[in-house]
């Protein structure tokens, strides 16, 4: 029979690649889409905050205004129809916050000063790939807050 030499047993490396792919691979994954994921985090929690920016503002200027806008209905402040336009300009990032998610306060003290409309929204971000980003899988919970003076 013919005995496989030592020298050409060290030499062989058909399979060290497939081997190797199979150690870095996960690690790479996981940095990957970890990556992609913070990154959506992010995204989301400014996405939230541009939306309570708009909220506090379209909120602010409903107040003693005589004109219909998105906040106001019949020329008074409304907090239904606020309720409603801060879901729209969630909708456009992608958002969705339901109305039990959106605390309004049209007569908020911001900074120590009053006379303010004060828009708080709370999320909660979950990833997309809860088996890799374990970081974020049970939900990460987002709040924004932002205040505006009121038109008086």
């Amino acid at each position: 029979m013919n005995e496989p030499r030592a020298e050409s047993l060290v030499a062989a490396c058909g399979g060290t690649t497939a081997i190797e792919f199979a150690l870095v691979a996960p690690i790479f994954m996981m940095f990957l889409f970890g990556t992609i994921e913070f990154g959506r985090l992010l995204w989301t929690e400014q996405a939230l905050q541009e939306t309570a920016i708009a909220g506090a503002r379209c909120m602010a200027i409903a107040q003693g205004t005589t004109q219909s806008s998105a906040c106001a209905s019949s020329g008074t402040y409304s907090s239904t129809t606020t309720n409603s336009y801060i879901q729209t300009i969630a909708s456009g990032w992608g958002l969705s916050i339901p109305s039990s998610a959106i605390t309004l306060n049209n007569a908020a003290t911001c900074g120590g000063t009053a006379g303010f409309s004060q828009v708080t929204l709370t999320s909660t971000f979950v990833t997309a790939v809860p088996q890799l980003v374990q970081l974020a899988a049970g939900g990460t919970s987002l709040t924004a807050t932002a205040c505006y003076p009121n038109n008086t």
